[in-house]
């Protein structure tokens, strides 16, 4: 399952889950508080308490949601959930003030630990992968390089022509990498 910003998740069948409609909501919620912050009343203060918890609700309930329909997929296939391992992304990556903000929003970590609660209950196995390079590295051939991923959307391999949406080969490179990480976790344990 690949973990995004335009689509909140993708997996490796090719379902996304699009984050339109969430960054919608924390875009408006912003302005809005931009706007009462600025005008300093005590109406807007107490507007602003009570919308304090409103994006984040929003986002939990979106993020249950999400997991819930991966959990199930997985469950009714027999299959389990590789998840990339986003541990300390907000200080690794370098961006612009306003991707920041939005990179700083993002969920992602939240949406982990529904999917393998929800995972663990029903029985699913998840695993977590490095996600080094899964965007741009061919799914098809291996290929990796900056110039497989021409915008935001799109995949077009260099080396064989493969061309997919970014997200879904990304995806599978992350499936590929979570099937050789269960195999080697699972031979450690039955030579232990």
């Amino acid at each position: 399952m690949d973990l995004g910003i335009a689509n909140i998740a993708t997996t490796s069948d090719g379902v996304r889950y699009a984050g339109r409609q969430l960054n919608q909501v924390r875009h408006r919620n912003r302005r809005l508080r931009s706007r009462l912050q600025s005008k300093g009343t005590t109406s807007a203060k107490r507007l602003l308490g009570k919308l304090s918890g409103r994006e984040a609700r929003f986002a939990a309930d979106s993020n249950h949601r999400i997991a819930k329909q991966i959990v199930t997929e997985a469950e009714r296939t027999s299959r389990g959930v590789a998840l990339e391992d986003l541990g300390g992304i907000g200080a690794r990556v370098r961006l612009r003030k306003p991707q920041r903000v939005t990179l700083h929003s993002w969920a992602f970590h939240q949406l982990g630990r529904f999917v393998s609660y929800k995972a663990a209950r029903a029985g699913v196995p998840v695993v977590y992968v490095d996600p080094a390079y899964t965007s741009q590295g061919c799914s098809a051939c291996g290929h990796i390089s900056k110039k497989n991923r021409p915008d935001q959307a799109t995949f077009a391999c260099t080396s064989c022509g493969f061309a997919e949406h970014a997200d879904v080969n990304a995806a599978r490179n992350i499936a590929v990498r979570g099937v050789a990480g269960w195999a080697v976790s699972h031979a450690a344990d039955d030579a232990a």
